[in-house]
């Protein structure tokens, strides 16, 4: 028996140390309320309160739930193991275990046990609060309908019900262990259990602890057989879902493990009353090796011996089963493949057939063009659009035009005085639509503009053009005022009206929050850690303060159930300027179809042959089920279902209601901008790749796989990005606006096949995909063949040869697109050239180059470009108008071309004085457009336009 040491002095702690510790607390809670009711506020003025209680509620709900049998499992078991101790304390054989005896003798303990229980609580709490969405979707799952071909259950088990098992399952099993480990540990700390010369313990541990391993061990039971249902969601080298050695032998294999754990349980249990620790601890050694024998060597030896000798034939049933799933999973199961004997041979006229696509060919690149829409609107450097427009569609004058637009967002990095009330009170926002033809060029090679300056003018009828809310700018801005107030917001810079003066505003929308009482400012001080939300006068009653403001997040805040589209564009709906995001509801979880690395196939850069994985952010389903409107001006979020059909659309519209509009509230002018979204495409052309091989054995053998070709002007490791254009496929009467793509046989370069999906909203066929197969018998060159024919021609060469020898000008190369006309494949590319050291430089579009078969033809119209193809007659107009694009001499415009080769005289004096003339109103035009003078900017260019003019007369052109 020991004898007890003399109690040690308790020491206070420090004053200081608690004032300390109180203030870091006080700090954190201030911070975590200051988060909570601020974002509190701004789902209620962005009118989605509902979804940020519904979301705190459960995981208010999950935290405690998750702390409560976290810390009680552990607390419980704890002091369960305290009450078992030995009634007084065994000698120890070392220093340390006799300390820790000391403490867990002295009563202390349980202080200890109560802190410890409370903290691995807090992480239980916070670990299973996460999984939100996952209890949501559960508890308002929707059937899909029909049943998986393995299990014979609907394809919504796995969906929703799986992963809500398996988390809480696994959870459990986390918390039963951690308790047992406090527990083990309690009864070796007191001497109940003790490993010195073989294993002992006392009776009342060897029962607690066989309790407590027999629960764990029926809890690991259960998920065995859950894990069952796994296999038709896991991968394989050869495919996601159940194969033939899952089939025949895991399924079973995890039943006999699942009865083999139930065996070892009782045993435990049975322990509590014989106190035999060996049979139950020879159960576990039992249970290891029929998991290494049943669940690895068996699997194994079946898989090599049985399966891989003749694995087509008895993977083929399986096989069928996962082409349908994956089909079924990416809504491509109705994709229909046309055989395509392409012509190459050309003649005149051979265009007469398709002559309503060809005005629909779009020349203006939306990944080019960008630095042209800076220098002629941007108008100020506090301007910006984006590095890659986008693609819309518009009626002006009563047709139907593709048009490439982009919204004129503010840009803080240009501001000459970043003071804190610039920043967040003056330059608040953007201003206008800007927007030109798709298959327009002005006389230099510009845009041909439909809409333009500040503010807005042209054909669109912006009546609402302040940009707010965007892509481009996140800082927070604080706007509005009382009436009477004098506004401090520019509105339009310098030469933004007749006075030259700038105008300025104040905001009167409904967006952002409003911070006109000390206790909100104080909560958004603190949120963003800035005082002078305090403490600047213009911080006033009415004020509000605009943040979150990519329509990005705001839709993502408002369904964070939905997976948003990484291309989002501008349009005006109704006189006002708008964003539409597309949404999908995915899935990694649906039975028996292949992942996808998402981030993998919507990227530019080619990671792998294709974008099938399961690493990095992966899904094996997807649909685009939600169409999203975000106001540039106030912000607002509208969610219009769009596939009403989507199971998990319905969920999720259960778990929200009434914050989904019916796709009936969509109106036809909305309507009319809605497209075929680009990351489901791309999503979708990855899969078919491979999954238009229907035949098992030849999707097994691989024999027809495709490729997405590499851009053939970027190069290597990009693929080549899909297209929107308005496309005539064969057969059909009209062209349709469609996104577009293109495959090459795996490792080859000629054209496969040529895919469409029919992008127009409004058309009965929105979303029917099309293949045009290529004939086996005639090779069609691809992109990179067609890129390298085209760039080599002679014809070719010499016109683009000034651009590529480091002269005054370069020569950039836009899209190369792909459209089936005349009964083959027409290639259609933009070449663009730009001055070279100049500040007002810009892409101009220059050449059109275009190829048929081998004949291959360059203009500066796409007219000229397909009448030399087709030995002078296409047999078609190309509807271009604006002005053909005029070369001028290199050095003195953003269209450089080469010097004259006639030989005509030249008017060396008249030449000098044009191209002093010229370098001096290109000059002028740049200090005008820096000023903003748009009036002056564009006197000067056309004063520029005309002395190239006379360049070229001197010229002897």
């Amino acid at each position: 028996m020991s004898t007890a040491s003399p109690a040690r002095p308790r020491r206070k702690p420090h004053p200081l140390l608690i004032t300390l510790v109180a203030m870091a607390v006080l700090l954190v809670l201030l911070a975590v309320t200051a988060n909570v009711w601020t974002d509190f506020l701004w789902y209620r003025a962005l009118g989605y309160s509902a979804v940020f209680t519904t979301r705190l509620l459960t995981e208010g709900v999950l935290f405690a739930l998750g702390f409560l049998i976290m810390s009680g499992l552990v607390i419980g078991n704890g002091l369960v193991a305290l009450r078992l101790r030995p009634r007084t304390r065994p000698t120890a054989h070392s220093s340390l275990l006799e300390s820790y005896r000391h403490v867990l003798f002295s009563g202390r303990f349980r202080v200890v046990l109560y802190v410890f229980g409370v903290i691995l609580g807090f992480f239980g709490g916070f670990g299973i609060s996460g999984n939100v969405d996952t209890v949501l979707a559960w508890l308002h799952r929707t059937p899909f309908g029909g049943n998986e071909a393995g299990f014979g259950l609907d394809p919504g088990f796995f969906v929703f019900s799986y992963p809500f098992w398996k988390m809480a399952l696994t959870f459990l099993i986390t918390c039963l262990v951690l308790s047992g480990l406090v527990a083990l540990v309690i009864h070796y700390l007191s001497g109940a259990l003790r490993l010195e010369r073989g294993a002992r313990s006392s009776a009342g541990a060897q029962v607690h602890l066989s309790i407590v391993i027999g629960v764990i061990l029926v809890v690991y039971a259960v998920l065995r057989i859950f894990e069952r249902y796994g296999l038709q969601v896991a991968s394989s080298q050869l495919l996601t879902g159940i194969g033939y050695t899952d089939d025949h032998v895991r399924t079973t294999a995890q039943l006999i493990l699942a009865a083999i754990t139930l065996v070892c349980a009782l045993l435990f249990f049975a322990n509590a009353a014989l106190r035999r620790w060996r049979i139950p601890v020879a159960s576990i050694v039992l249970l290891v090796l029929s998991g290494l024998i049943l669940g690895l060597i068996y699997p194994a030896v079946v898989q090599a011996f049985s399966v891989n000798p003749d694995e087509p034939d008895k993977e083929k049933p399986y096989i069928e089963r996962h082409i349908a799933a994956t089909r079924a999973a990416y809504g491509v199961s109705d994709v229909g493949v046309q055989d395509y004997t392409a012509v190459t041979k050309t003649s005149p006229g051979q265009l007469r057939a398709d002559a309503e696509a060809l005005p629909g060919i779009r020349l203006i690149d939306p990944k080019v063009v960008a630095p042209a829409y800076e220098q002629f609107q941007q108008v100020r450097g506090f301007y910006q659009f984006p590095k890659t427009l986008d693609v819309d569609r518009y009626t002006i004058n009563g047709q139907e035009s593709d048009v490439v637009v982009a919204a004129r967002e503010i840009d803080l990095t240009g501001l000459d005085s970043k003071s804190w009330n610039n920043i967040h009170t003056v330059y608040t926002h953007g201003y206008g639509m800007v927007a030109a033809y798709g298959n327009r060029r002005q006389t230099e090679g510009q845009p041909d503009w439909i809409e333009k300056d500040i503010p807005p003018t042209g054909a669109l009828g912006e009546q609402q053009s302040r940009v707010y809310f965007g892509q481009l700018f996140t800082n927070f801005s604080i706007v509005g005022a009382p009436a009477g107030s004098g506004p401090v917001e520019l509105d339009t810079p310098g030469g933004g009206d007749q006075s030259g003066g700038s105008k300025m505003f104040t905001y009167d929308g409904k967006g952002g929050v409003g911070i006109g009482n000390f206790l909100t400012r104080a909560l958004y001080a603190i949120r963003f850690a800035d005082a002078n939300i305090l403490l600047s006068d213009r911080v006033n009653s009415d004020s509000r303060i605009i943040y979150n403001r990519t329509p990005s997040e705001r839709v993502k805040a408002a369904a964070p159930w939905l997976t948003v589209d990484s291309n989002i564009y501008p349009a005006i709906v109704k006189g006002r300027l708008v964003w539409i995001v597309d949404g999908y509801t995915t899935s990694n979880t649906y039975p028996n179809a292949q992942r996808v690395n998402l981030d993998s196939a919507v990227s530019a850069q080619r990671a792998t042959d294709t974008g099938l994985g399961a690493t990095g952010r992966s899904i094996n389903y997807m649909r685009n089920s939600v169409k999203a409107v975000v106001d540039a001006y106030d912000g607002t979020v509208d969610l219009y279902a769009w596939d009403t059909s989507d199971p998990i659309l319905q969920t999720w519209s259960k778990t929200y209601p009434g914050l989904v509009k019916s796709r009936e509230e969509i109106s036809s002018e909305l309507l009319n901008h809605l497209r075929y979204p680009e990351d489901l495409f791309q999503v979708q052309r990855e899969v078919l790749a491979r999954y238009h091989m229907t035949d098992p054995h030849q999707w097994y053998q691989r024999t027809d796989l495709w490729q997405i070709p590499d851009d053939p002007v970027l190069g290597q490791s990009n693929k080549e990005k899909p297209y929107y254009l308005s496309v005539k496929w064969p057969g059909d009467q009209d062209p349709i606006f469609s996104l577009t793509s293109v495959y090459v046989p795996n490792a080859r370069s000629n054209l496969a096949s040529y895919m469409a999906v029919n992008a127009d909203a409004a058309s009965p066929h929105y979303g029917q995909i099309r293949i045009l197969r290529m004939s086996d018998q005639t090779q069609i060159d691809g992109p990179g063949q067609t890129f390298n024919a085209m760039t080599t021609n002679e014809q070719v060469a010499t016109r683009l040869r000034p651009y590529l020898n480091q002269g005054a000008a370069s020569a950039a190369y836009g899209n190369l697109l792909t459209l089936p006309v005349g009964g083959g494949l027409l290639y259609v590319q933009p070449v663009y050239t730009e001055r070279q050291g100049a500040t007002g430089a810009y892409p101009a579009l220059t050449f059109v180059m275009s190829r048929f078969g081998n004949s291959v033809g360059i203009g500066t119209t796409l007219q000229q470009s397909l009448d030399q193809v087709f030995a002078g007659d296409a047999g078609a107009t190309t509807g271009e108008t604006g002005g053909a694009a005029q070369p001028t001499s290199p050095g003195t415009s953003p269209s450089t071309t080469p010097p004259s080769t006639s030989t005509a005289p030249v008017d060396q004096a008249g030449l000098q004085k044009a191209v002093a003339e010229a370098q001096q109103a290109f000059t002028d035009a740049d200090k005008a457009l820096k000023a903003g003078d748009l009036g002056t900017y564009q006197k000067k260019t056309q004063e520029a336009q005309a002395a190239v003019a006379r360049m070229r007369q001197a010229l002897g052109g």
